[in-house]
């Protein structure tokens, strides 16, 4: 596995894995799912985030977008004015009115239950390229990213979108402080910690 920070030309085929990886996700993939069906769209949708992580130098990148960790400082902006005004664009051109509330739900939940305090790194977004799944390689570069906060004394906090994940997050070190409902589907979402090991 190659681990390494990933940088602007990168984002095309991150925004691919995302698309790919969230596109049956139980939270996401009902708010995202097309009408047409053409989810190579949904990239657009998430290269915002990660051009927005960019800035910080805190997205991981294995084998060229085999998977992908997006994390981001404790209070930090997730993106700019001018990226957020890029997601908003594409909810609106391509969500139906459903999706478009739902989407306006899940942000300001996910805004509402994110600890304040203390610092610590947030994993906004983790993924495996379907084709690469089972290879451990989002877990293998999760452990090593939690390896390098926990020596710079920085806390971990995710908020789990599909619950088949969240002992592979458990086994890293993190354990649930709290749950909200996806607006569609009714999928629970698990909002996680992990602690300084002792």
């Amino acid at each position: 596995m190659h681990l390494r920070l990933a940088v602007d030309a990168d984002v095309p085929a991150i925004a691919e894995t995302l698309a790919l990886a969230f596109a049956d996700d139980p939270a996401w993939g009902p708010i995202l799912r097309l009408a047409d069906g053409d989810d190579a769209d949904l990239q657009r949708f998430w290269a915002p985030f990660v051009r927005g992580a960019l800035r910080y130098e805190t997205v991981w990148v294995v084998d060229d977008g085999a998977a992908v960790a997006v994390w981001l400082p404790s209070g930090a902006d997730e993106m700019t004015e001018a990226q957020l005004a890029e997601v908003q664009a594409f909810v609106d051109e391509r969500l139906d009115a459903e999706q478009r509330r739902a989407f306006t739900e899940i942000w300001e939940a996910f805004e509402h239950h994110h600890p304040a305090e203390p610092a610590h790194m947030y994993l906004s977004l983790l993924a495996s390229n379907p084709s690469r799944r089972g290879e451990g390689l989002a877990q293998q570069m999760l452990a090593e990213n939690l390896r390098e906060f926990a020596a710079k004394g920085l806390p971990a906090y995710l908020e789990s979108t599909n619950p088949a994940n969240n002992r592979r997050y458990e086994r890293a070190g993190f354990h649930e402080i709290g749950a909200f409902t996806a607006p569609i589907g009714g999928g629970r979402v698990a909002t996680m910690w992990c602690d300084l090991p002792e």
